[in-house]
């Protein structure tokens, strides 16, 4: 009779969240997990804005000696998404296990102390390695931030949720390219401007405190492991304050199990979740080809097209500016077209311009194609960070997310000296090629596996 009264209260804490309207309490909850996701978004990108001021100070070389060189700037980029792998595939179920809002405030704090220590390093291993240990820091906070959001909004805003989280996090790319254009060509009160940039992030750090104050732990985490009071107290407070309960559920909303057993990670190879793993594996190997292999090389694409340091970097700021955009202007969509289809038209856009920016070298030209490969980058990054935890429970979501992600990570740290090898021997042309085939595999993968989601409870997903 308990577990059944305990089931049934489990499985109210899941349909209250679902009939929750778009109040200000949960904006101000996704704003609030965005800006803490501000501050990865600005390390993680910084690596190809910093990448020229490493060359220039001597550090690094901007090709790669062999082709797993340690002194290259492909050697910068695999450092940090070796970081992310194990970050995101040993870690990623530490906020399945000590909750979202603890792991959230504490990964946030070690990135950033990680970074303050990788600023003063004069060669390549320690650069390397702090940029490393940084890495870790970042893979599991956003993998927390996306279960956090998944669990934290109703299903019928969760499309657009992660539209405005990803605008306000991406806000940080030409931040951090408007920095790098100031900084990286000079050397203030005689710091080389690199550190400067790295520095400047570090900032990040004062506002953990503040924001964590303001984010209620995931009341379906705390319903999963028994702390029901402490669910319907943060739920009342998402529910108070607009009188936000009373809107209409989604469809299906399916019964949430009486006692529900604790994650395992056996369970994401077993029905209906194997062929999601399997899915996501193969998207996540393939994607940060084409996302990655632009971001985190434009200025150094830019100088391989014959434009200076000073001018790439300039150039790289305006393509920057409308980093925030593509989420934003997709935002009205994101719950209305099926996420997997928004992914799939993300990827089809990116091969598209892709391939026309490695055939152009006129500056007007190149701009403009650099600004719609960014939206379409951007656009497809925030429809997957929504899609990948949609597709788990919340007993194994953060582990589940964390481990198919993990292939994205281990994918860029293979895929940066490929990239590397095909700028030296094939130009820029060579690497949109590489890039156009990968977003091909994309959309095959979910186009034919994936599994819709939209509008759907997480629960309804989960059966």
């Amino acid at each position: 009779m308990g577990a059944a009264i305990a089931g049934d209260e489990i499985g109210d804490i899941s349909a209250r969240l679902d009939r929750l309207a778009a109040s200000p309490a949960i904006w101000t909850r996704v704003v609030l997990l965005s800006l803490g996701g501000c501050f990865e978004y600005y390390d993680l990108f910084l690596t190809g804005y910093v990448a020229p001021g490493l060359v220039r100070s001597g550090i690094l070389t901007p090709t790669t000696p062999g082709l797993f060189g340690t002194s290259g700037v492909a050697s910068f980029v695999a450092a940090l998404f070796a970081g992310l792998f194990v970050g995101t595939a040993l870690f990623g179920f530490v906020a399945d296990r000590f909750g979202r809002k603890s792991i959230f405030t504490f990964s946030l704090i070690w990135y950033a102390v990680a970074s303050v220590v990788m600023a003063f390093q004069s060669d390549a291993f320690g650069l390397n390695l702090w940029r490393f240990i940084a890495g870790i820091g970042i893979g599991v906070e956003l993998v927390t931030i996306d279960a956090y959001i998944a669990e934290l909004v109703p299903a019928a805003l969760r499309g657009r949720a992660f539209a405005y989280n990803s605008a306000i996090q991406f806000t940080a790319v030409p931040v951090v390219a408007f920095l790098a254009w100031l900084l990286v060509p000079n050397a203030p009160l005689g710091l080389d401007g690199w550190r400067w940039v790295v520095l400047i992030g570090f900032s990040g750090a004062l506002f953990v405190w503040w924001i964590r104050l303001g984010v209620p732990e995931s009341p379906r985490w705390l319903a999963q492991h028994g702390r029901l009071a402490e669910a319907d107290l943060a739920l009342r407070a998402l529910e108070a304050p607009e009188g936000a309960r009373g809107g209409a559920p989604p469809a299906k909303v399916a019964a949430a199990e009486a006692n529900p057993p604790q994650g395992r990670f056996g369970e994401i190879w077993k029905s209906p979740y194997l062929t999601r793993t399997v899915m996501l594996i193969i998207f996540n190997v393939f994607q940060t080809v084409g996302f990655y292999g632009f971001s985190n090389w434009v200025p150094t694409l830019l100088i391989k097209q014959g434009i200076s340091v000073t001018q790439s970097l300039q150039y790289t700021f305006i393509i920057a500016i409308a980093a925030p955009f593509g989420p934003l202007l997709a935002s009205a969509l994101g719950d209305k077209i099926e996420r997997k289809w928004l992914i799939v038209a993300a990827a089809f856009a990116i091969a598209v311009f892709g391939l026309a920016f490695g055939q152009t070298t006129a500056a007007i030209p190149l701009i403009g194609l650099g600004v719609m490969l960014t939206l379409s980058n951007n656009i497809l990054s925030f429809a997957f960070h929504g899609y990948q935890p949609e597709l788990y429970p919340t007993r194994i979501r953060a582990l589940a997310v964390g481990f198919v992600y993990s292939w994205s990570r281990l994918s860029v740290v293979f895929s940066a000296f490929a990239i590397a090898y095909c700028l030296q021997w094939f130009g820029v042309a060579g690497v949109f090629t590489l890039i156009a085939g990968s977003m091909l595999v994309v959309m095959l993968a979910i186009g034919l596996l994936g599994p819709k989601t939209t509008n759907l409870s997480l629960e309804t997903i989960s059966k």
